[in-house]
């Protein structure tokens, strides 16, 4: 220590040589006299003197104090350091079809990473001057950098100017408030950047989103080896600036299931805000890639995998000794899905041609397709087409075909007659129907104040049908005859009162929900809707629903409907993913970590007999000359149970000047073979002009079950030799 300077400090010593001139003026040079008057001056350099001796005293006692006491605590702050840990990505799980292709994978590429030093290390404005030598070494893209990140960057490179705008109060701001009073202080013109000012700030904006020694992403889209070799060249000035790898989704099957499959957020984005808090307290970072649709959402756990982790050892003065990785990490878990991907791409192309063909189409520019197996819920196939809306001209674009798979989900339609098995199931289950009286007088019905109703085969006359051939000749007064005795009403008069209890709209609504109509079906995707069930008091409505044409589905609650018919009454949820597998050493899929089992709704309580006349009356549609479903099926090789559906409906696509005009839906449900189903269809086709029929969509339902039977071993040859007569 300079003890001289710490007595300057004090002005002991210019207070000594002042004295020291005035002693020398008064003491004569030849003699020494003694004066006549005592002198002030040796008081006063005595009493400094003391002073003097009295700080050096004190100062040696605190000295020997630390020393003594507290040098061991004082040598290990010196000597402190502190480790935290910092994580790295990887690779994401693969998602699989059910025969081991690849629908989602993983490709590396190269990248420019940016480490972020400790905070008290690194401020904006030395990110900045790495971004600005970097970007005369790579090449940004400048389209993502916003009015906000322009802003940002006159505000960290200008902050003497923002702060000569501010008032006296706004000075006094602090935090968030603080931030936007000097945003407002940024005026257009301050942020006039040039293209390459611009890269700049882009840089700048993806290093200073890395939080404390984390790690960044830079850029990992076209990066050329030349740009790797010119940084790796450079690294030595631009502190925290790394060569390495990344990875980005790929999809080796093109477009197909795309919009099923779900898509993960990039890095920029990282977690979305509604589920930031969710995934923090789960250990994730703001800017990890996450998945935010479908598949990618359902699976997030399961994709994600586990991070690298590496220790990093900071001293004091938090400058990093050593950097360990601890843990290398572990690649996602794979998905293994129940769809074969060649199955879905002919499905695909039937939707597409027959969209095509439709020759009676009016205001139709879609198709719904969906395949599930009954037995365990199985999904083999979804498929939704429409024709492109081009909205400068209010038109369709015929020409243009997109694909729309999730509609099968999450648009719904009314369907008709599709309806009408359950309604039958409900009229036993309710008790409005037995086995000895099930017979029920079809005639045209008009109640008062409302128009008149009959069934399409017996418009004017009266005719005693069984629920079996109700379901073979679809017949509307059969469904509207049980609902009635559903709600209380057994008899009719024309021109009557129609007298049922009204609960009976929502006792009806509970048990088309036990067979998977107007609810969730349960399949492991978020986002399917409910379909729409509006509210009414109009008593004419319930005799509406009981044969399809009040309460709207989807095209997948309409397919798992089928599949509850034609396995007797169990509602399996739809299911997309049957496994989750590891990798093997080689990089490819691996053994089995979990096998996803069918999941059980709920089992509608019908009686097998009930339940044996039901597939009778749908074997009857496709076998029999008056079965609605006779003039595709009649013929078929393989004897299949169906129902088909036209729904009159009201136009609800995208053309403006058709909005609400008369429209037909035309739907089927089946499954096959009748005696042991192995597949559910179903076929939605909306939009259809008034006099349609349901041909088309039966003749969709056929070139399914063609397809599907033709990857069977045991019937392909059967379905390869069959010549139908209805073409």
């Amino acid at each position: 220590m300079n003890y001289y300077l710490l007595l300057d400090s004090f002005g002991i010593i210019e207070e000594l040589k002042m004295l020291r001139r005035e002693w020398r003026a008064e003491m004569p040079r030849y003699k020494l006299k003694k004066p006549k008057n005592k002198s002030h001056i040796p008081f006063r350099l005595n009493l400094l003197l003391m002073i003097s001796f009295l700080c050096f005293a004190a100062l040696f006692i605190r000295l020997g104090y630390i020393q003594l006491y507290n040098g061991q605590m004082f040598k290990r702050m010196v000597e402190r350091t502190e480790s935290t840990t910092s994580t790295g990505s990887v690779p994401r799980g693969m998602i699989y079809d059910s025969n081991g292709k690849i629908l989602v994978g993983n490709q590396p590429e190269r990248a420019i990473l940016y480490t972020r030093d400790s905070d008290s290390k690194v401020q904006a404005k030395d990110i900045i001057a790495v971004a600005r030598r970097l970007a005369s070494l790579v090449d940004v893209p400048t389209q993502e950098v916003t009015e906000r990140d322009r802003k940002d960057y006159f505000l960290v490179t200008n902050p003497d100017t923002i702060n000569g705008r501010l008032t006296a109060e706004q000075r006094k701001l602090a935090g968030s408030e603080a931030y936007e009073a000097q945003l407002g202080a940024v005026t257009e013109d301050d942020i006039q950047y040039s293209e390459s000012e611009l890269k700049i700030i882009a840089l700048f904006k993806r290093m200073n989103s890395a939080f404390s020694l984390s790690t960044v992403t830079v850029k990992n889209k076209n990066v050329t080896p030349d740009e790797v070799a010119r940084v790796s060249e450079h690294l030595g000035e631009l502190p925290g600036i790394q060569v390495g790898t990344d990875w980005q989704r790929v999809y080796p099957q093109g477009e197909m299931m795309r919009s099923i499959l779900g898509q993960v957020s990039s890095e920029q984005r990282g977690l979305p805000s509604e589920l930031a808090p969710m995934y923090l307290a789960r250990g994730y970072a703001m800017n990890d890639r996450v998945g935010i649709s479908y598949l990618e959402q359902q699976y997030e756990d399961v994709l994600h995998g586990a991070k690298s982790v590496s220790k990093i050892v900071t001293d004091s003065s938090d400058d990093v000794l050593a950097k360990q990785k601890v843990y290398e990490g572990s690649k996602g878990d794979n998905l293994v899905m129940t769809m074969d991907i060649d199955f879905q791409k002919k499905l695909e192309e039937i939707a597409e041609s027959s969209l095509k063909k439709i020759e009676n189409r009016g205001l139709n520019d879609r198709v719904y397709i969906a395949v599930v197996n009954p037995n365990n819920g199985d999904v083999l196939a979804l498929v939704g087409k429409r024709f492109k809306y081009n909205q400068a001209t209010d038109s369709y674009d015929y020409d243009t075909i997109e694909d729309d798979t999730l509609g099968t989900l999450n648009t719904s339609y009314g369907m008709g007659s599709s309806v009408k098995p359950a309604m039958v199931a409900m009229g036993y289950m309710s008790g409005a129907l037995s086995l000895n009286n099930n017979t029920i007088l079809d005639e045209p019905m008009k109640f008062q104040a409302s128009a008149e109703k009959s069934s399409v085969f017996n418009r004017y006359g009266q005719v005693n049908i069984n629920d079996i051939e109700a379901l073979q000749k679809s017949s509307n007064i059969y469904m509207i005859k049980t609902a009635m005795k559903m709600g209380g009403q057994n008899e009719y008069t024309k021109d009557g009162k129609l007298d049922i209890d009204p609960k009976t709209l929502d006792t009806m609504r509970e048990y088309f929900a036990e067979f998977g109509l107007g609810t969730k079906t349960g399949i492991d995707i978020p986002s399917e809707s409910v379909g729409y069930l509006p509210e009414s008091e109009q008593l004419v409505n319930i005799l509406d629903l009981s044969y399809g044409q009040f309460d709207l589905y989807t095209p997948l609650q309409l397919v798992q409907y089928a599949s509850v018919l034609a396995n007797g009454g169990v509602r399996y949820a739809p299911r997309l993913v049957k496994e989750i597998r590891n990798t093997d050493a080689n990089g490819h899929l691996g053994g089995v970590e979990t096998t996803i089992e069918p999941k059980v709704m709920n089992v509608v309580p019908v009686e097998k007999a009930v339940m044996d006349r039901i597939h009778e009356g749908m074997y009857q549609v496709s076998h029999t000359t008056d079965g609605t479903a006779h003039y595709l099926f009649l013929d078929y090789p393989i004897k299949v149970g169906s129902k088909t559906g036209t729904a009159e409906a009201f136009y609800a696509g995208p053309i403006q000047y058709a909005a609400n005009n008369p429209v037909v839906n035309a739907t089927y449900i089946g499954y096959a073979p009748y005696d042991k189903p192995e597949i559910a269809v179903s076929v939605v086709l909306p939009y259809l002009p008034a006099d349609a029929t349901g041909r088309d969509s039966t003749r969709i339902a056929r070139d399914v079950m063609n397809a599907y039977f033709e990857t069977r071993e045991a019937t392909r040859s059967t379905i390869e030799s069959y010549k139908p007569n209805q073409p």
